[in-house]
């Protein structure tokens, strides 16, 4: 639990009940107010980060002081609680390693509808059950204050580089504000629809990802076994019908790629724990709306297994020693 708890992260927004155009205008003039940011573990650090280089003042808290440290000596002004984050800024952003997290966070004795001010724009980038998005949006609301779900995709990496990906669910008319913030963040920001889109378009991808490290694991091996260089194989994947984001950019194989987790004993990247909570999310949903997921599924049963035997804080592609 510490270990997710740590990959929390928080985002606050700046947004007044008025006419939209002339709230996006006033944000716009207030754009360098401070942000909050809940959740300084793998991927909000990089996060808050870069807001920082953006020239954001950035408000900051994590269940985990001593995670606080390095964003605060890069200038943040680190504080106790949520709650104490929503006091002193009006866009928030909150990265999280789950739904009770999420739920914690915003709703619990120190959490941030206990400060939030009205109008404060509320952006959660945590990968969280869409029902959970849908809760916060009306906790928020009735606070007087807006909700939006933005998970990301792209990992530690992308999060360093500024080079993620925002799935945005939530009020139109409140995107461009949005935007405003994640574009320091990612190089992707597009919205989806109301509130929880965003959440479904994340559980589609993260399903067909681990499906296809899987694969990609299988193959390899399957070469391996016959003889084959792994790095030969990969090359000629890579320029094949056979190519994805796993065999180019991400492959499982120590010693094919530099830069990722394979090479580095699997260490870093995106832990086994957290792509096997993201898979039971994406059955649940699946289960709601009575649809069929057989490799889905079959991927969720192996991402759990292997949590339980070794391979919890490893990277998700240690599939491949699995």
């Amino acid at each position: 639990m510490a270990a997710l708890a740590r990959a929390s992260r928080y985002v606050f927004r700046w947004n007044k009940r008025v006419d939209p155009t002339f709230a996006l205008s006033t944000r716009s003039m207030a754009s360098k107010t401070p942000v909050g940011f809940v959740g300084l573990g793998n991927m909000g650090s990089p996060m808050a980060t870069n807001l920082l280089k953006n020239g954001y003042p950035v408000i900051a808290t994590d269940v985990f002081p001593e995670t606080c440290k390095e964003i605060e000596d890069l200038g943040a002004h680190v504080v106790d609680s949520p709650a104490d984050v929503a006091d002193k800024s009006d866009r928030i952003i909150t990265m999280l390693p789950s739904s009770p997290d999420v739920i914690e966070v915003f709703t619990g004795p120190s959490g941030i509808l206990k400060k939030v001010k009205k109008g404060t724009l509320l952006i959660d980038s945590s990968t969280i059950d869409p029902a959970v998005s849908k809760e916060m949006s009306v906790a928020a609301e009735k606070m007087g204050a807006v909700f939006m779900d933005a998970p990301v995709s792209g990992g530690v990496g992308a999060a360093s580089l500024a080079k993620l990906t925002f799935m945005v669910g939530g009020p139109e008319e409140e995107f461009n504000a949005a935007q405003e913030l994640l574009s320091c963040m990612g190089a992707n920001v597009v919205y989806c629809g109301q509130v929880g889109t965003g959440q479904a378009v994340k559980l589609c991808n993260n399903m067909l990802l681990a499906i296809g490290m899987i694969g990609t694991a299988e193959t390899m091996n399957l070469g391996i076994r016959l003889g084959l260089d792994p790095k030969l194989l990969a090359k000629i994947l890579n320029m094949s019908s056979g190519r994805c984001w796993s065999s180019d950019t991400y492959n499982p194989v120590p010693g094919v790629m530099e830069g990722v987790p394979s090479a580095n004993n699997y260490q870093g990247g995106f832990v086994t724990t957290l792509m096997a909570k993201d898979l039971g999310l994406a059955q649940n949903t699946a289960t709601n709306t009575k649809t069929a997921i057989p490799l889905g599924s079959l991927a969720h049963q192996i991402y759990r297994v292997m949590g339980s035997r070794g391979y919890a804080n490893k990277d998700f592609s240690s599939v491949f020693q699995f």
